[in-house]
This record gives structure tokens, C-alpha cells and sequence, in this order.
């Protein structure tokens, strides 16, 4: 097994033996790695990418080091990264499955990787469906996929499986920037779930202003809806100047699709940063009942104990657990496309009576 494999797979020893074994028995045409986001299934995918590629080349570790770079140079690896909420297409049958039928450039192998492979469209997914049912003996697939479920069965199916657990939170607050605070980073590492690249969205402007809100819920519901407009409004600005630059570069876009994979970039990123902030704000009256429990040593919000302490002075524990219960349930709701106004205002209310 190679280094960079090591590496990658140092917290995922699961996916560590499955892509061991795959190398000493000959890789599969098709894999799936599924697991939460941040939780290294990029760098796994580009590592065994790289031993695929290497393998019969001239120069084996010149082929390994160029297939490691990212952006990598070398011919034979096509990566395919969603520059919106979807990926487009056309870009899928261009890059992926008319890319498939063309013979190597200079290895024995082509290697396909479609990154948030639950973004591809119906469309997408079906039409790749032959390539995965007949593939050319030379090239491989892996889809990398954080949300599985959303990906058609036929599909999923034909793929061999590689599980992703979510990292430790040791190995996450190690890899966070020594800026911050070390109770911070321990804050952040603990709340962010297993997932790396929230744990530096936690400490971002954005991420500490949704993580200042999440404990008022019940007085200023809004600013939660406030950050997460504007990290969403981010996202659409990002996107919008991204899809600029590929139609200025050649890449055939109309001004619609600009604006329309913009906007839903814009709308997803939005999604996913108001359920961030409820959900922070459930673990802000987790640690709140830990704390009225006298038990400091479990509570993620590290950095702010002492604003907890002072909270839970006299309070009965089971207050906050009925609230975190009514956060989670508003999540829920909002899962079901409950108007996020009201919900959240009807949240703010119950909050209010839990405490009262």
C-alpha cells in the first residue's frame, strides 16, 4: 500500500482494507465511497486513483506524484466537481461518459471521479447507467457521494461500496488553523460533527456569528435566518462569477443557466446553513443540560463554559433537554418545506415557555 494511501485512510481503516484489497486483486470497474461530507473521501479518491494510474505506467512514481496534484495534470484522471447545486449535464456526457469511451493517453487505465455524485440529475444518472452496466476494461469509476440516498438505485447497485465514518474530533481540531483559539478549535472540532470543512466554517466570520446566534433562538430567531441568508447569498455570488469565467473560457452557458445554477447554489448553501444553526443551537441546550447536570467535561461549546455555567445556576436540566427536543422536531418540520418564518417563530415561542 502507498504512502499517500496511509495518509488519506490514516482515520478510515474500513475503507483503508477494502481499497487494499482492491489493489492487490485488480480495482473493480465501479465504487461507491459513501459518508459524510469532510470526512476524506476526495483525498482517498485521488490517492487511489493515483496507485490505479501508477500501476502500469513507464514511470510509476511520476505518475503517482501527477495524479496527487490537485488540480492534477495528468490525462488519464478526469475529475468532475458540480459548480452549482447540480451537476450540468451536458458536462456529465461530455467529461464522464463520451471521456469513457476513449482509450488511455499514456497509462493502461482511465480513472473517472464524480465528486457529490447525489448531484447529478436523473437525467445524468441514467444516461450514465451503460457506462456503468458496460464499461471499457480500461476505465474505472468512483462517485463520491455524501448523501447516498439520493442517488437511483440503479445506479448505487452497480457499484462496489467503500464506507466513510465521520473523523474523530481529535483529528479534526488538529488540522484546524492555530489562529483560533485552542478552546475555540476544540469547540469547533466537537461541533462540527465529523465534518472538517464545517469545523472551519465554525471558524469562519459567517460561522461564528450563525454559532453567537444559535443560543438566543428564542428571542432572536432572525439572526439565525439573517447568517444563513448571507453565507447563502455568498455561495450565489461565488457560483455566479465561477460559470462567468467557464462561458468566457468557452464553456457553452447561456445567461440563464448562469443565473439559474447560481440561484440554486445560492439556495442550497442557504438550506444547509439554517439547519446548521438550529442544529448548533440544539447542541448549545445539549451542553446546557450537561452543565446544570454537572457534567462540564462532555459539553461541546468549550469555549463559552462560563457563559453555561452561569445559565445553569439553578436550573432544572430538564428544561434545556425539552428544548434541544423542540429544536430537533423544528428541524425536522423543516425537512418537510414548513415555512422557515414561521416555524422558526413558532420555535422562538415554545422556547420561551420552556424557560419561563
Amino acid at each position: 500500500m502507498s504512502g499517500a494511501i496511509e495518509r488519506a485512510t490514516e482515520h478510515q481503516a474500513r475503507a483503508r482494507v477494502a481499497l487494499t484489497a482492491a489493489l492487490a486483486s485488480g480495482p473493480s470497474h465501479a465504487y461507491l465511497f459513501r459518508g459524510p461530507r469532510g470526512a476524506g473521501k476526495s483525498a482517498v479518491a485521488r490517492a487511489f486513483a493515483a496507485e490505479i494510474l501508477a500501476a502500469d505506467s513507464a514511470d510509476p512514481d511520476d505518475a503517482r506524484r501527477r495524479v496527487l496534484i490537485d488540480p492534477s495534470p495528468h490525462p488519464d484522471l478526469v475529475w468532475l466537481t458540480p459548480r452549482g447545486a447540480q451537476h450540468m449535464v451536458e458536462e456529465v456526457r461530455e467529461r464522464v461518459i463520451r471521456g469513457a469511451s476513449y482509450r488511455p493517453f499514456e497509462s493502461e487505465k482511465r480513472v473517472f471521479v464524480v465528486e457529490a455524485a447525489e448531484a447529478m440529475r436523473d437525467e445524468s444518472q441514467n444516461a450514465l447507467l451503460k457506462t456503468l452496466e458496460e464499461p471499457p476494461a480500461f476505465v474505472h469509476l468512483i462517485l463520491l457521494s455524501s448523501e447516498p440516498a439520493l442517488l437511483l438505485e440503479t445506479i448505487s447497485s452497480r457499484c462496489q461500496p467503500v464506507d466513510f465514518a465521520p473523523l474523530p474530533a481529535e483529528a479534526i481540531e488538529a488540522s484546524l488553523p492555530s489562529e483560533a483559539a485552542s478552546e475555540e478549535r476544540a469547540a469547533a472540532a466537537r461541533l462540527s460533527a465529523g465534518d472538517s470543512s464545517r469545523a472551519h466554517f465554525l471558524l469562519s466570520d459567517s460561522g461564528r456569528a450563525l454559532r453567537a446566534a444559535a443560543p438566543e433562538l428564542s428571542e432572536s430567531w432572525q439572526q439565525v435566518l439573517k447568517a444563513a441568508e448571507a453565507v447563502g447569498e455568498e455561495a450565489e455570488a461565488a457560483t455566479r462569477k465561477i460559470l462567468e469565467d467557464e462561458a468566457e473560457a468557452g464553456v457553452k452557458r447561456s445567461a440563464r443557466d448562469i443565473t439559474d445554477e447560481a440561484k440554486r447554489a445560492g439556495r442550497r448553501r442557504r438550506t444547509e446553513t439554517l439547519d446548521l444553526g438550529l442544529e448548533l443551537g440544539a447542541a448549545w441546550f445539549r451542553d446546557l443540560a450537561a452543565t446544570a447536570s454537572g457534567a462540564e467535561d462532555v459539553v461541546f461549546n468549550r469555549d463559552r463554559l462560563a457563559d453555561l455555567e452561569s445559565r445553569a445556576v439553578g436550573l432544572d436540566p430538564m428544561r434545556p433537554r425539552r428544548a434541544a427536543e423542540l429544536v430537533q422536531d423544528t428541524r425536522r418540520r423543516l425537512d418537510l418545506n414548513v415555512s422557515e418564518e414561521l416555524a422558526l417563530e413558532a420555535l422562538s415561542f415554545r422556547l420561551a415557555a420552556v424557560f419561563a
